[in-house]
């Protein structure tokens, strides 16, 4: 049995192939995780093209330095997930400043407002894509389709209870996404860095 700290295996060798310079493996993690990086830059940015930058420059990033990634401090999906969080908070950065500076409208307070909004925003995507597909199909009946956990119940074939149980554990996670953009909340996925 494997422990319960070590990296999968998949998230191991993939960083080994990038690191023998493999183009197959790029190919693969980009298959894998393009959706995921593209996704997470245009919830930050708000842009199409500025999300398609992004995503050229997380896996150029992951190309270059595949190195970089280290198997013993989590998934590979996060790590890529955390890089297109910090380049697409650099570039909004640099353009709501950009923007301040030539037009003179806003503060820096609003800046780090509009950064601080978009980090909770892309954070809760994650979160939502990431969970278990049974907490996400119960938020997603209680969110957009108005189902109280009753009907849920009903609609996923659980118990009142585990429907309730489901609908709890989405929404603690989802609760997380604003914690880890807050103010002096520990560094990884989600700081506005």
């Amino acid at each position: 049995m494997a422990k319960k700290d070590a990296p999968p295996r998949w998230d191991r060798k993939m960083q080994q192939r990038l690191a023998h310079g493999e183009a197959a493996a790029l190919g693969e993690l980009y298959d894998r995780f393009a959706s995921l990086v593209h996704g997470l830059a245009h919830r930050v940015l708000g842009d199409e093209r500025a999300a398609d930058s992004i995503t050229r420059e997380v896996f150029a990033h992951v190309w270059e330095h595949p190195d970089s990634y280290d198997p013993k401090q989590g998934p590979l999906r996060t790590w890529v997930a955390t890089l297109t969080h910090r380049l697409a908070v650099q570039r909004l950065r640099a353009t709501e400043t950009a923007a301040l500076t030539q037009e003179g409208h806003g503060t820096a307070e609003d800046l780090e407002r509009k950064v601080r909004h978009a980090s909770v925003a892309a954070r809760a995507d994650y979160i939502v894509q990431s969970m278990p597909v049974p907490l996400r199909a119960a938020l997603e009946l209680a969110y957009f389709q108005r189902r109280d956990y009753r009907q849920a119940a009903v609609v996923l074939g659980v118990t009142e209870d585990e429907a309730r149980r489901r609908l709890r554990l989405g929404l603690q996670l989802l609760s997380t996404a604003h914690d880890a953009a807050a103010p002096g909340a520990p560094p990884g996925y989600g700081g506005a860095a």
